[in-house]
């Protein structure tokens, strides 16, 4: 069997999955199994919508915690004391002005599984942040969007 891919994880977003993981464990199991007997009590199940939803939910929940349990074994963790500032690289935030629309950006670089464009936490392995790793303060990286080439001139690594 082939080895499977690591997920790298900041400890924030290790801590962010614990946190979901109990989440779905301890309260979101209970919610719907409430929901299933509810549902049940009303009688005839073949015509039931709401007890068709409870274990359609049910089943999105347990698929969602084996997802995280098999994340969990092949986790690594960035190690925070240890980044180097001197390049970009996973862990670390990165503060780029966009030459296109004239604005000053913070990332941080995450791996795939905490990516999170919304929340400024950008993928190694998405275009942009592809484009970032491994560059100094001072660089100006090209990133290929369908709009064109957009550039970014990197200003700070924390």
């Amino acid at each position: 069997m082939a080895e499977e891919k690591k997920i790298i994880l900041t400890s924030a977003g290790l801590a962010s999955l614990e946190e979901e993981l109990e989440n779905l464990k301890v309260v979101r199991r209970k919610e719907v199994a409430a929901k299933i007997k509810e549902a049940r009590a009303q009688g005839d199940l073949s015509e039931n919508a709401e007890y068709d939803a409870a274990k359609e939910e049910q089943a999105e929940i347990e698929a969602r915690i084996a997802t995280i349990e098999k994340m969990f074994r092949n986790v690594e963790v960035i190690d925070e004391d240890e980044l180097n500032t001197g390049k970009v690289n996973l862990g670390n935030k990165v503060t780029v002005y966009d030459e296109e629309f004239e604005e000053e950006i913070t990332y941080t670089i995450v791996g795939p599984a905490e990516a999170d464009p919304a929340g400024l936490k950008l993928s190694n392995e998405s275009p942009l942040g592809m484009a970032l790793m491994g560059h100094s303060v001072g660089d100006v990286v090209e990133n290929n969007a369908p709009d064109g080439i957009l550039k970014f001139k990197i200003l700070e690594i924390q």
